[in-house]
């Protein structure tokens, strides 16, 4: 017979080798922090101030001599998120805002001009600062068709001309690509940080399409975005729209929701989602495989839709330049695919502020060959794009053809001006083995 301390002993060993284990599992995935939300906010507000301080340059561009934005607590222009300071969440009452070129009777001034007012001062002394100014043409953001040239709420117009009168408001012009090129136009140094946000979003995805997260039979793929989720508050991120998790199928299509399948061996798991820190926001497109029983890789057919997938991404960057319209490049992508026999889609967009950031678009999934205006937009140098797109192919031993959908995340690279992706991308599948160690994550309801 084993004495109490003995059978205490073994006891104590095995929790301990438990322990032991399950640290070891959980620290294979060392994430690397961003700064403090104090540090992002003072290296945002530091790239704000050189953003602003381009836009007199932009106004000249573009032949105006001032832009003016109002808008009110909640009912925010769209630009308003691309100027505000960090620690903003809003604009305060009715905040009026003039940009102006620097010259003439408003050089020295500040830039932009604000007004932050709820009695009606602002009207009188924005009269002032304009008959002393006088400006030709002053651009306000009214288009009908481009949401970064468009977010002039309809009562703040109504309300500004009332105040500034027919004589003003005849000065009043819509210039759509003063917003598109302020926003969508990056910083070198953002790239360090965008990096990193992408280092965070891969190693989030390598830890969840793993046994650390997925027990086949049991873990669905709505179970699955709420992971992705919590564990983003873990690391002080959100984002810009729920992760998006599926099965893949014949019939899976690209929009704006997954499945909700109690995950099995053999599926094919794809994400869509994008994290949100710094003022920045990813957008990416990743797969993966659950082996069954006896598998160590993914089958052939499955590597050969990826690598069809990773043959289109070649040739949308061998083709995109700065310059081209969208609709440039994607009737070129279009055109070399169909000589290298290839089916697929491309539905690519510019990122950066948001998740669909201002510019030239290159694809829809509902306007697979021509976009109107956004797709008649020029690209323009020092933006990020993501690379959005699916190439068909043939699975025999499923009977399907299946989108193989893919997404990463791309930034202008001065020296060569062509595009490159900040982390990488895909070409191999994440392999989810369910005769691993039993999930340490549990499902929680």
């Amino acid at each position: 017979m084993l004495s109490l301390i003995t059978w205490i002993l073994l006891l104590l060993s095995c929790n301990l080798l438990t322990y032991s284990a399950s640290a070891l599992r959980e620290a294979t995935i060392q994430y690397k922090p961003l700064p403090s939300l104090r540090e992002q906010a003072r290296i945002r507000d530091h790239w704000l101030k050189e953003r602003i301080s381009r836009i007199p340059s932009l106004l000249k561009k573009h032949g105006v001599d001032a832009w003016l934005m109002s808008q009110r607590e909640h009912a925010e222009d769209t630009i308003w998120w691309s100027i505000k300071n960090a620690t903003d969440y809003d604009a305060h009452r009715r905040t009026v805002l003039l940009f102006h070129t620097n010259e003439s009777a408003l050089e020295g001034y500040p830039n932009p001009i604000k007004w932050v007012d709820n009695t009606g001062q602002v009207w009188p002394e924005l009269l002032r600062v304009l008959e002393d100014f006088n400006p030709r043409r002053i651009a306000i953001n009214i288009d009908q068709n481009i949401a970064f040239a468009g977010g002039l709420h309809v009562g703040e117009y109504d309300t500004t001309a009332q105040a500034l009168g027919p004589e003003w408001m005849q000065c009043m012009v819509n210039v759509p690509l003063l917003g598109i090129e302020y926003v969508t136009t990056k910083l070198e140094t953002q790239l360090k940080y965008y990096r990193d946000m992408q280092d965070i979003v891969w190693l989030m995805m390598e830890e969840c399409f793993s046994r650390h997260t997925i027990n086949p039979g049991v873990t669905t793929t709505e179970d699955l975005g709420w992971w992705y989720r919590e564990k983003m508050l873990t690391l002080n991120l959100t984002t810009w729209n729920h992760p998006r998790i599926s099965v893949l199928t014949e019939e899976s299509f690209p929009g704006w929701s997954g499945t909700d399948d109690i995950i099995q061996a053999g599926d094919l798991l794809h994400i869509d989602w994008g994290i949100t820190a710094m003022g920045m926001n990813t957008d990416t497109q990743h797969m993966a495989y659950v082996l069954r029983d006896g598998e160590t890789d993914a089958p052939d057919s499955l590597k050969q839709g990826l690598k069809k997938a990773n043959r289109m991404q070649d040739i949308h960057l061998d083709i995109m330049r700065a310059g081209m319209t969208g609709n440039e490049v994607l009737e070129n992508c279009l055109a070399q695919m169909k000589v290298e026999g290839i089916e697929g889609q491309i539905y690519s967009h510019p990122i950066g502020d948001w998740g669909h950031d201002a510019g030239a678009v290159i694809g829809f999934t509902n306007l697979p060959e021509h976009v109107p205006i956004l797709g008649e937009l020029a690209i323009l140098p020092d933006t990020y794009y993501s690379i959005e797109l699916y190439a068909y192919h043939f699975v025999p031993e499923r009977n399907e053809t299946i989108r193989f959908r893919v997404e990463e995340n791309a930034y202008w690279d001065k020296e060569t001006e062509r595009w490159r992706f900040v982390k990488g991308r895909q070409e191999k599948f994440y392999l989810i083995d369910k005769s691993k160690d039993t999930p340490l994550w549990k499902v929680q309801v």
